[in-house]
């Protein structure tokens, strides 16, 4: 959710604070704030509202502080407001911080603190923080740097929850302290300067290497070098990872919204996803999986777990695993999985799809599988993320970073990926070679597939201007198209506004039907030729009671409906990649006629890093 910067070096830090939060702005936050220390000072400005706001408010540009943190705040405890805002300080102005992620206990640590005459001005679970800090600090038996480190490790012993921190302290003017648990944190390491924050993509244009923090591990930081440290304060060596990232990627290129650069971006996304993993006449090349036949036979299922638009991957992937693999499939939510008691074991695979490698609920169900004894594969498009390091087996997407809250190219390379997971276990297990041969041909035509897709785009946005003032949108599908409405009516919502709901097109009558009435309008589609006439028959049932109907189809009849778009003919099991794209523009045109903030949409996050 929450998104946070910090910079430590020779340069002021206030500009390049509020360039890192300007490029967090598509996690999701209702408030931003920096602190830098004033020669032994500590200043703060914070404010309710957006980065542009918290620029332009009096006396900014006045920080000269070369140290220095920053936060876009997404509201937990507490409302919108400048009290509420981080980054937050202790009672003597001694500490501050800046925190993502929630403390559970922080009203057992709020009554703690009160008993030892500390104040609150804020509503927030953070401000326990800075003054747990400043009680151990004043009485700790330690001095110099190993003070500030303890004050900090004894906090964060007593803190419940997930945080990602960064403490300054005025007694301590050139060094800053760092520490995550469940809560994404890197330091980038630059010349004689040190940048650190919750996202690669805020800090990359300033440098590619990047130290990635585990749970627990601090970072005693100074300009020209980083100390790790453990929970017992023993001092570590850690490896620096490079990021080969292109900076460029997380800019708009010309385009009026990062959403719009990302969907034209999804031929390039796939190709990257594809690489070298599949060539016709030769294995599947997945050099990250090492899983046998052995295993593979042994499985009695595959559980996909994730969360929103990952989940609706996992849903078409479902379909294609069970096709080509013939093993079981299921697809849970997350946020489901995590609080029930779910039937896995050592015969059971979990997959888990994550964009950002960091939604908290995914990686919890992650940890729930390992402790069954179940094999995990984690799906995620950021190098180094949590979940990359607590599954057994990483496979990277390679989209490339996506900006945009509402997910889209991340969407159509997941479920490439998947499908190319279950080619690679097809073969091992021996199954059905031509069919995979045909599928691969089908995978590698896609980039070229969905460039014809966005040369023409003006039947959806005519439509979209036709009906951006509506309430109430539904969208049918059968099969793995009904998987494909799930996401483009997601899409619509997220970015739009407009209530709208997907239904298997055969459930129609099964009591949504009682809402279709003159003008609503329809949504269908339709790419399996197997299911042509019945899914046909569903959208007559809605026509002949006043319905506008939109298809997407890669099928050839004669039937008149309000506006068909054609996409190309492929494989049933990997259509979704192409038939969500109208989907996608669908959406963003309405939300484009509606005058909405396409990239950041209201009450959402890119990175869900909260429960």
């Amino acid at each position: 959710m929450c998104g946070i910067v910090g910079y430590i070096g020779n340069k002021k830090a206030e500009p390049i604070l509020l360039n890192g939060l300007s490029r967090l702005e598509y996690r999701g936050y209702d408030s931003a704030g920096i602190a830098t220390i004033e020669n032994t000072a500590i200043k703060t400005i914070k404010n309710k509202g957006r980065v542009a706001e918290l620029a332009s408010m009096p006396n900014i540009d006045k920080l000269n502080g070369t140290i220095g943190i920053g936060h876009t705040r997404w509201a937990t405890h507490g409302r919108p407001s400048s009290e509420n805002s981080h980054p937050h300080m202790d009672n003597s102005n001694k500490f501050a911080v800046v925190h993502n992620g929630i403390i559970e206990n922080y009203a057992d640590l709020r009554d703690f603190l009160k008993s030892h005459n500390y104040f609150f001005l804020s509503e927030t679970d953070t401000e326990v923080i800075p003054n747990l800090i400043h009680f151990h600090y004043i009485n700790s038996k330690f001095e110099g740097e190993k003070r500030f480190l303890k004050a900090v490790i004894d906090t964060c012993k007593m803190l419940k929850g997930s945080f990602a921190l960064e403490i300054i302290c005025s007694d301590f003017p050139d060094n800053m302290v760092v520490v995550r648990k469940d809560s994404p944190l890197v330091i980038g390491k630059g010349k004689d300067e040190c940048y650190i924050s919750s996202d690669i993509p805020a800090i990359l244009s300033f440098t590619k290497d990047f130290y990635l923090l585990n749970n627990f591990e601090y970072a005693y930081i100074s300009r020209n070098n980083i100390k790790f440290f453990e929970n017992d304060l023993k001092e570590f060596n850690k490896e620096i990872n490079n990021i080969t990232w292109d900076a460029g990627a997380a800019e708009k290129d010309g385009y009026p919204d990062f959403m719009l650069k990302e969907i034209n971006e999804q031929p390039k996304s796939i190709r990257e996803t594809i690489g070298s993993r599949i060539s016709l006449n030769k294995p599947t090349v997945l050099d990250e999986i090492d899983l046998d036949k052995k295993y593979l036979s042994s499985i009695n299922k595959i559980c996909i777990v994730a969360c929103g638009t990952a989940m609706h991957a996992g849903l078409a992937g479902k379909y294609i695993f069970e096709a080509i693999c013939e093993i079981p499939a299921e697809v849970e939510a997350a946020s489901e999985f995590r609080y029930r008691n779910p039937i896995i074991n050592e015969k059971t695979l979990c997959i888990f799809i994550t964009q950002s490698g960091e939604t908290a609920d995914t990686i919890a169900a992650l940890n729930l599988a390992k402790s069954k004894g179940a094999k995990t594969i984690a799906i995620s498009n950021v190098i180094g993320s949590s979940i990359t390091r607590e599954a057994d087996y990483t496979l990277y997407t390679h989209a490339g970073p996506e900006i945009a809250v509402a997910s889209t190219k991340a969407y159509t390379s997941q479920i490439v990926l998947l499908a190319i997971l279950a080619i690679n276990f097809a073969e091992k297990l021996g199954i059905n070679s031509e069919k995979i041969a045909e599928l691969k041909d089908d995978i590698l035509k896609l980039p070229s597939q969905i460039e014809e897709v966005l040369k023409d785009t003006s039947k959806i946005k005519e439509f979209a201007n036709k009906i951006y003032k509506e309430k109430d949108v539904f969208y049918i599908g059968r099969g793995i198209d009904y998987t494909v409405a799930l996401e483009g009516s997601l899409k619509l919502k997220e970015i739009s506004y407009v209530h709208s709901e997907a239904y298997p097109s055969g459930e129609l009558k099964h009591g949504a039907i009682a809402l279709i009435e003159n003008g609503v309008t329809l949504v269908s589609i339709l790419t399996n030729r197997l299911l042509v006439e019945k899914s046909i028959s569903n959208i007559q049932e809605v026509v002949t009671r006043g319905a506008k109907t939109f298809i997407v189809t890669n099928q050839d009849f004669d039937n008149k409906f309000d506006v068909i778009i054609r996409v190309p003919k492929t494989n049933t099991l990997i259509a979704p990649v192409l038939s969500v794209i109208p989907l996608q523009l669908l959406a963003y045109y309405i939300s484009k006629e509606k005058g909405l903030d396409v990239d950041k949409p209201r009450n959402l996050a890119k990175s869900v890093t909260v429960e």
